[in-house]
């Protein structure tokens, strides 16, 4: 699950980002964009200023491969291996990324030097104490490597317990893409609830030829907790209340988030439990589906014409909300880059390499591909889906930064999957989730 980890002072159904981030202000990425096809021997070159250390290091870094995060990633390692310095980058998806990002983080000694990671993990990771807290280096630094004009939200994001732990890169929402050609020829709208969602696409289903017309990443193993997560949060409602730190799985919002849902399952693929987010590409890209949900860093690639001939046909839309409220069916994640407590190279040179990755030269060569966290980076007319992105991140529904939330997600997530797949009822579902929660809950209230 890729969520936006910020303030936790407002509740479901807020807008708290709309004035601070204003329409010209750059948010949006993943689990989230498509793989990689930029080789850090064509990435930016953008300076990279540090005193040449004593002996010669090797600097590790961890970065999911995605065409929103491998332009920061291959500016770094193209810029700053210099003077002594090399910095070794394997590509690696998001699923081999966060097994190593686990791993490094468990030991004494680490494999890493250099993390990539996101809002959502921020909090569980800076409460066990695996990450450094940046706030000393920022101090420093900050105003001299231009770090101060990344977005404030965004740093609040990569943030626990009052002190920084990362320094945000780019983030991501969910957008909509949709055949333009399609609903021209058949009248059609983008959908703005899951009512109109469930009409639009069943036009489709019957006067428009494609069978299975929608498209939405709802694998097992991992996105399903995401789009339940997205569903509930429409609604309104939190995975935990946050005022009595109960949680509200047995509420008549978590039934109704399963309900709404389940109610998408014959507009899509029969095989939707097995399809991550580049399977519903693909399903764009080959015609057999005319909407799509997914997040942003994915919709570059569909307006690529090597990738697809319907690439001139894909148009985008904010994502629809569940029951007509203001908030989406939507997630915001922030990337950005942390330093492992445990690693053995020098922080401050890690800082300094990190703050290169983030700067304007290489935050203006990542858009459209990424919404750089570096301040008006990003309008409306950045790319075809930049609109429909600003507009997602004001519906967005808020944050959750407790170091439970992730754990919630990630335990209850083979039931949400039972659910979706008709092995568990809701009920039964929806009372195994909360004792799930209320478990893990308990364990931080001890």
């Amino acid at each position: 699950m890729r969520m936006y980890a910020g303030r936790a002072a407002t509740a479901r159904g807020a807008r708290p980002l709309v004035v601070a981030l204003g329409l010209a202000v750059a948010l949006l990425l993943a689990g989230c964009g498509a793989g990689s096809r930029t080789p850090a021997a064509t990435a930016t070159l953008v300076p990279c200023d540090f005193p040449p250390p004593p002996s010669s290091v090797d600097v590790n870094v961890l970065a999911y491969n995605s065409s929103a995060i491998d332009p920061f990633t291959n500016s770094m390692v193209r810029s700053c291996s210099r003077d002594g310095v090399t910095l070794h980058h394997e590509p690696v998806d998001y699923a081999g990324q966060s097994q190593k990002a686990t791993a490094t983080l468990a030991g004494r000694y680490g494999t890493y030097d250099i993390l990539e990671t996101y809002g959502f993990v921020v909090p569980q990771q800076a409460s066990t104490g695996t990450l450094h807290p940046l706030d000393d280096l920022m101090a420093r630094y900050g105003a001299q490597t231009g770090l101060d004009r990344l977005n404030p939200q965004m740093r609040e994001a990569l943030s626990y317990d009052g002190k920084l732990y990362g320094i945000p890169m780019q983030a991501q929402t969910f957008v909509m893409a949709y055949r333009r050609d399609v609903f021209d020829r058949l009248g059609l709208t983008p959908p703005r609830t899951f009512a109109e969602l469930r009409e639009v696409a069943g036009r489709i289903q019957r006067d428009g030829g494609i069978r299975y017309p929608l498209a939405l990443p709802l694998l097992a193993s991992s996105d399903v907790a995401t789009a339940y997560d997205a569903a509930l949060g429409s609604l309104g409602t939190d995975y935990v209340d946050r005022d009595t730190g109960r949680p509200n799985f047995d509420t008549p919002a978590a039934a109704r988030a399963f309900t709404e849902l389940r109610s998408l399952l014959p507009l899509m693929d029969p095989q939707v439990t097995t399809f991550a987010q580049p399977a519903v590409q693909q399903q764009m890209y080959n015609g057999s589906a005319a909407i799509a949900i997914m997040f942003s860093g994915r919709m570059l690639d569909l307006t690529r014409p090597a990738n697809s001939r319907f690439a001139a046909d894909f148009a985008f839309a904010p994502p629809p909300s569940v029951a007509g409220g203001n908030v989406l069916y939507n997630t915001l994640s922030v990337d950005g880059w942390a330093i492992p407590e445990n690693t053995e190279v020098d922080k401050d040179l890690l800082f300094r390499l990190i703050a290169a990755s983030v700067g304007e030269e290489s935050s203006r060569a990542a858009v459209p591909a990424a919404f750089p966290a570096r301040e008006g980076m990003v309008t409306p007319a950045s790319s075809p889906f930049a609109a429909a992105q600003l507009e997602a991140i004001g519906r967005a529904s808020p944050p959750e930064p407790f170091p439970w939330t992730s754990r919630i997600s990630n335990d209850t997530r083979p039931v949400v999957a039972d659910v979706l797949a008709g092995r568990t009822t809701i009920p039964d579902g929806q009372r195994r989730m909360q004792e799930i929660a209320t478990a893990i809950v308990a364990g931080y209230r001890r």
